[in-house]
């Protein structure tokens, strides 16, 4: 894989024409991700590119494995940022703030738990939006519809869901960006109402150790390869499984339960800065 320089990672992100009926979706570790369709700007969801975590948190367990693929402070083209929810890997502060600077035309869709992140960023409360869950939106030439997600329970106040994940109609395209979740009751009635063409899922499992330090876990491999089949995903793409060593299973698990559940499943792992283009 080619190395790019931050300027040089955008000025492809720039310079990418997408035509009809395809998305240009540029991995940037954990559950961050560039996603490109017909228009100049660019949506970024999840985008953590800092050692926030390791900065307030466990230093000797959460040392990022990789250097960002991009400097907050460099990403221009931003047209809206999207944060699943407040955890600082989906919604991170140091990373926020120099985007909002470099991309004042960019807006913030994000859980109503996510507001305090925010304010320390120093982002302007108006350019915010808190989507209302299962109500779709129109930004844009996009259609944005939040989806509840469960990390590891449903859970909801007077700020709305706080766990999202997102549904975003764009170009021809239906991409599916789950946030942190588990399957839930009523989930998969829920995720019926959508021909997803791509599925960026979280698919670090889960389990007892990583439990016992707070850190709450995600889909098996096992049970994001059930999902695809299940929902007849076209292409999945398995995240969150990269950018802290030892919150991961082995980077053969997906591989090997799609080839177990759904042999012709179409699947990819999307390294930090490099591009997967997808046509439909």
């Amino acid at each position: 894989m080619p190395t790019y320089t931050d300027q040089a990672l955008i000025d492809q992100m720039n310079q990418v024409q997408v035509p009809p009926g395809c998305l240009a979706i540029w991995g940037l570790g954990q559950m961050g991700y560039a996603i490109k369709g017909n228009k100049p700007w660019v949506v970024y969801i999840d985008p953590c590119l800092s050692d926030v975590v390791a900065r307030r948190f466990l230093p000797d367990k959460f040392q990022r494995a990789f250097p960002p693929p991009l400097a907050p402070d460099v990403i221009s083209n931003a047209g809206y940022v999207l944060c699943s929810h407040e955890h600082l890997d989906h919604c991170d502060p140091l990373t926020l703030g120099p985007i909002a600077n470099a991309s004042p035309q960019a807006k913030f869709v994000i859980s109503g738990w996510c507001h305090d992140v925010l304010d320390e960023a120093k982002v302007d409360p108006q350019r915010r939006v808190v989507p209302i869950a299962n109500r779709t939106m129109q930004l844009d030439g996009l259609r944005l519809t939040a989806i509840p997600a469960a990390h590891y329970n449903l859970e909801e106040d007077g700020r709305g869901q706080r766990w999202l994940g997102f549904i975003i109609e764009w170009n021809g395209v239906t991409l599916y960006h789950s946030g942190d979740t588990i399957v839930y009751p009523g989930y998969l009635e829920r995720m019926r109402l959508y021909a997803v063409d791509v599925a960026l899922v979280a698919a670090n499992g889960r389990d007892a150790y990583r439990d016992s330090f707070g850190v709450t876990g995600n889909l098996l491999p096992a049970e994001a390869a059930w999902l695809a089949n299940e929902l007849g995903w076209d292409t999945l793409i398995g995240g969150h499984n990269d950018l802290y060593a030892w919150n991961t299973v082995g980077a053969g698990e997906l591989a090997e339960a799609v080839a177990r559940i759904n042999p012709r499943q179409k699947w990819h792992s999307l390294q930090p800065g490099a591009l997967f283009f997808y046509v439909r």
